[in-house]
C-alpha cells in the first residue's frame, strides 16, 4: 500500500476521531471522515491488548491486504480501522468478512459491491 493511501500523522488521526463518525462490529471499529480527495486514506490501529508485536503486525498485514483487495470499491474518504480483542484468532477469510461487514455499515464500500464468497 502506497504511503499516500495511509493516514500517518497524529493530526490526521485526531481530525478523523474528532470530526468524523464511527461504526463497529464485534471485531473492528471504524472511524471515518467524509472528504473529497483523489483516493481513500486508511489508518490501522492494533492495540497492545491484542498480543505481542509479532501478533499485532500479522493482524495489520491481514487488514492491509483486505483493504487493498477492496481498494477499487472504497469511497474516497479518510478512515481508521481499530482492531478489537479476538481478531488475532481469526484467519484471513474471517478478517475479510468482518471488515467487509463493518465497511458496509459505515457506507464506505461503493453501492452494489459484493465480495466473492469462498465455499
Amino acid at each position: 500500500m502506497k504511503k499516500s493511501y495511509r493516514v500517518k500523522r497524529e493530526k490526521d488521526f485526531q481530525a478523523i476521531f474528532d470530526g468524523g463518525k464511527s461504526t463497529a462490529n464485534r471485531k473492528f471499529v471504524i472511524h471515518f471522515l467524509e472528504k473529497e480527495q483523489d483516493h481513500y486514506r486508511v489508518g490501522i490501529s492494533v492495540g497492545k491488548r491484542i498480543g505481542n508485536a509479532v501478533t499485532r503486525n500479522a493482524v495489520k498485514r491481514k487488514i492491509r491486504h483486505v483493504i487493498m483487495e477492496f481498494s477499487d470499491h472504497l469511497k474516497r474518504d479518510d478512515f481508521v480501522v481499530i482492531a478489537r480483542k479476538g481478531v488475532e484468532n481469526l484467519d484471513y477469510q474471517e478478517v475479510k468478512q468482518n471488515l467487509q461487514h463493518v465497511l458496509k455499515l459505515a457506507n464506505l464500500l461503493e453501492e452494489g459491491f459484493e465480495s466473492e464468497k469462498k465455499h
